[in-house]
């Protein structure tokens, strides 16, 4: 870690883990104003938490795969890197801007370059697309899908709170970054593991197969 890091390092005291503050229906925002659960920011850093959730169960797969394909040693540490930008990415959007802190943790454009980066250098080695790809093929390419949903949501769930208030573009160009990411390793993972993709056949439905008598 740089010797003078740019973000604070976190002050908690997490003693009691209920409070029953939130038994009405409402939250307190990092920067304290009391919120209804269901307001868009508190909708969107949930479904990031959500997505933390779910790339961490992901850096974990990729890790225990590590011994059969070296390569996702990397990918794990990448996901975990990621689970770190989505908690700055929750920070952020848990405060009002009239209240973020300079040092506040936040997404910046660096973040999003190195997804750029990691997208790039994984897209190098993957063989084009004859079809649109259906999540399959391995249980670690399955679980990139699933954070690449969920990813999407979250991209969605901010683009309605950013009608109803000022957040930073940068964050939404990060997870607009971040779930081609997410494609990109789903198809990557399953180059390393040696097993074949699954692709949309649109005759592989119930109707197609009993129009051609199967």
């Amino acid at each position: 870690m740089a010797e003078n890091p740019p973000f604070e390092e976190p002050r908690l005291a997490l003693n009691r883990i209920y409070t029953k503050t939130g038994d009405s229906g409402e939250t307190l925002l990092a920067s304290g104003e009391r919120v209804p659960k269901d307001a868009p920011r508190i909708e969107c850093y949930g479904t990031v938490d959500e997505l933390n959730s779910f790339t961490g169960a992901a850096a974990l797969t990729a890790s225990e795969l590590a011994e059969r394909a070296p390569e996702l040693a990397e990918l794990a540490r990448t996901l975990r890197r990621v689970q770190h930008e989505l908690f700055n990415l929750g920070s952020i959007l848990a405060t009002t801007p009239e209240h973020v802190h300079p040092r506040q943790a936040r997404i910046t454009e660096e973040d999003v370059a190195a997804l750029e980066r990691d997208i790039d250098r994984a897209n190098a080695a993957l063989p084009p697309l004859r079809s649109f790809v259906l999540p399959g093929g391995s249980r670690l390419s399955v679980e990139l899908h699933i954070c690449r949903t969920v990813c999407r949501r979250a991209e969605r769930l901010l683009v309605t709170a950013a009608r109803q208030e000022r957040i930073d573009g940068v964050n939404l160009r990060y997870l607009n970054r971040l779930s081609d990411a997410l494609f990109v390793w789903s198809r990557w993972a399953n180059v390393q593991l040696g097993v074949e993709e699954v692709l949309w056949s649109p005759n592989e439905s119930a109707s197609a197969r009993q129009q051609a008598g199967e």
